[in-house]
């Protein structure tokens, strides 16, 4: 394909993923396939990686991420990101009312109100139309570039479409993880031994702040603008603004509401108290604020806070019930989390009977005794907790209590892992839940994707003694299945059918599957395309592994700890026997020239023009092969910012040739 061919192929698929893409996130609709939308990306990806230079500035392969960020650029705000004032108090609305009223000297007003979002403050600058920076709120002076992480959130455009648009604006919105997401992704994280997190809106802010853009492309994050800025915008009011940011493409909650008094203000706040509740992100409270931005201006600011707009906070959902019992729940890594068994209460417009109490130090904090009645909030939880005891209820009779010493499914003693909080049961190869739980990780949609096989299937497996580990479903028979409650002729065939349609699944995916512990889909990924081989793995030093992306030295203990293990090789060659994947299919990408030809590179630090992978991608398409650590072989170090100055060192003593990025592109442009 020549370069002019490219060009008008690359144009043409940014516009259709473009398409495709805001059609699913911002309306609901689908035209194709997922497959078929997978297969115009990736066209799209190779065609990038051969011509880099013509990579379109709205290209959607930035929502897939890929930049490493070792420190993020500080940027002064073009307009302060000042904090709004606070109230919880309808009284001190009032008292705001009345000082609107005053300043406006007897002028006609009214309000715009919209939810209170609990996320992260994002401010997104656009030039021509194209996104080309987004800045964290900071100290609302001063604030971090995220613009590679903000990117790959799929409903903020990277290019505003419509009419009016001017050639330079910034909009402003909260950026947040839905509902959904932060239980998956928690779901994910105890799937693989982590500590899941305490909340949606520490975990979004955190995820904002990531290095690596390709992570936080997983996290699927989601963003509402609320706020226009700019000269000679064409808008008298905020809520003309609000029209026009949605006509030219960004999400707004369709929560808003225009209120022509203070009274309708409370109607609106009152609305949502628990309607809230059933929103896909959390909220904590109502941002009134006066609709005309003429009359915006006129009232100012104070040194902190405009005088023009309010924050009306709603108090924390909490209710006092009484704590019937402690239940222990067995994790598939042996994690053992404590759950509070609750007199059944109504908060928040759900019935609850069951809160988190996460771990032995939380207990021994709160100071809880079986019989106590305790605080329990939703808050900004997904799950609800236990935030206190209600101690005036308490009864003198009752005992603290103490956390269990032994495992409540095997009676294994219990171990505590330094620097961690939870306790561990140690007996993986007899306890129920771990083995039953490794199976459920081992079939799971991301793992080998055997969707005919579920949680109670592999119970009754479990119980007949006809499955025990992973590898024992290739072992099953029909007879085996037919035995099942429920299962006929049909659903046995499937199910059969689903186990040998497995064995053509990616090693990528095998390798997460085997549940090695602290190694969650990403990294499996990354780590099988480094080692190509299960093999290649198995036998890998620490210092070997440690060098794979992703990798550091709590995962790189656990790797080499499991393969060390001779149940776990045991596991692993009848896994082999039965015909699972443990080669990468990955293709590297495809060759354009042979102007590296016989040079080998190893790539370090972060680059202006490319992202990390991208780099080794087009060394490998113009011929050159890629190392992974310094050594004699090696012909030149590509040294981009904040390299390492291990491998920098290395390199020096060893006479291996330092490169920057502009040196590696005038070799590039040689041919």
């Amino acid at each position: 394909m020549t370069a002019a061919e490219a060009k008008k192929r690359i144009e043409k698929l940014t516009d259709e993923v473009n398409y495709h893409n805001d059609l699913y996130y911002q309306k609901n609709k689908t035209e194709i396939t997922d497959r078929e939308f997978d297969l115009l990306l990736e066209e799209l990806i190779k065609l990038e990686q051969q011509f880099p230079d013509l990579k379109q500035p709205d290209s959607p392969t930035q929502r897939v991420g890929g930049t490493i960020s070792k420190e993020f650029k500080t940027v002064t705000h073009r307009y302060p990101m000042l904090s709004l004032g606070n109230t919880y108090s309808r009284e001190e609305l009032q008292d705001f009312d009345g000082r609107v009223a005053k300043g406006l000297d007897g002028e006609k007003y009214e309000y715009f109100c919209e939810l209170k979002f609990d996320g992260v403050s994002i401010s997104l600058i656009y030039e021509n139309g194209l996104l080309v920076r987004g800045i964290t709120r900071g100290d609302g002076v001063r604030g971090d570039d995220v613009t590679h992480n903000v990117r790959t959130i799929r409903n903020i455009p990277l290019k505003a479409k419509g009419k009016g648009i001017p050639a330079t604006f910034e909009v402003r919105g909260e950026v947040f993880l839905p509902k959904k997401e932060f239980e998956r992704l928690n779901k994910e994280r105890e799937d693989i031994g982590e500590e899941t997190y305490a909340n949606a809106r520490n975990t979004a802010s955190g995820t904002l702040k990531m290095q690596d853009s390709s992570i936080v492309a997983q996290r699927r994050l989601d963003c509402f603008a609320y706020y226009l800025l700019g000269e000679d915008l064409g808008v008298e009011s905020h809520e003309a603004a609000i029209h026009k940011i949605e006509s030219w493409g960004f999400q707004v909650s369709p929560t808003y509401k225009k209120c022509k008094t203070i009274e309708e203000v409370f109607d609106y706040i009152d609305h949502w108290e628990n309607r809230r509740q059933g929103l896909p992100l959390e909220t904590d409270g109502v941002v009134i604020k006066v609709n005309n931005l003429d009359q915006q201006e006129r009232l100012g600011f104070t040194a902190k806070s405009p005088r023009w707009a309010i924050a009306y906070k709603y108090k924390a959902q909490s209710i006092s019930t009484r704590l019937n019992g402690i239940t222990y729940q067995v994790g598939r890594t042996g994690a053992v989390t404590p759950v509070a068994e609750l007199e059944p209460v109504l908060l928040a417009g759900t019935t609850v009977k069951r809160a988190s109490l996460h771990n032995a130090n939380e207990i021994a904090r709160l100071d809880l005794r079986i019989g106590d009645y305790v605080f329990v909030e939703k808050g900004g939880e997904i799950i609800p907790k236990v935030t206190g005891v209600d101690l005036p209820k308490r009864s003198p009779s009752l005992k603290p209590l103490k956390y269990i010493s032994k495992c409540p499914e095997c009676g294994t003693e219990l171990v505590r892992r330094e620097g961690e909080a939870a306790h561990y049961c140690p007996n993986d190869k007899g306890c129920p839940p771990q083995i039953k739980g490794r199976i459920e990780h081992f079939i799971q949609r991301k793992a080998m994707d055997i969707d005919s096989l579920g949680e109670m299937t592999i119970k009754q497996l479990y119980d007949l003694d006809l499955l025990k580990s992973p590898a024992d479903l290739y072992d099953l028979k029909k007879e085996d299945v037919m035995q099942l409650e429920g299962f006929k002729e049909l659903s046995t065939k499937n199910l059969l059918q689903g186990i040998e349609q497995s064995k053509s699944t990616p090693f990528e995916a095998v390798l997460f599957a085997i549940g090695i512990r602290h190694v969650g889909k990403t990294v499996a990924e990354k780590i099988a395309r480094h080692f190509k081989t299960m093999d290649n793995l198995a036998k890998a030093t620490r210092e070997e592994v440690l060098e794979a992306p992703e990798v550091g030295e709590i995962i790189a203990d656990s790797v080499v700890s499991f393969f060390k293990d001779k149940d776990n090789r045991r596991e692993i060659e009848r896994l082999r026997k039965a015909g699972l994947q443990f080669e990468s299919k990955f293709k590297e990408a495809e060759k354009v020239s042979d102007v590296l030809g016989g040079k080998s590179f190893v790539v370090s630090g972060t680059f202006q023009h490319y992202e990390r992978d991208e780099i080794k991608d087009v060394i490998i398409a113009n011929g050159g092969k890629v190392l992974s650590g310094v050594s004699g072989k090696l012909d030149y170090l590509v040294a981009g910012e904040n390299m390492g100055p291990a491998k920098r060192e290395k390199a020096e003593k060893l006479g291996i040739k330092i490169i920057s990025e502009e040196e590696f592109q005038k070799m590039l442009k040689d041919r």
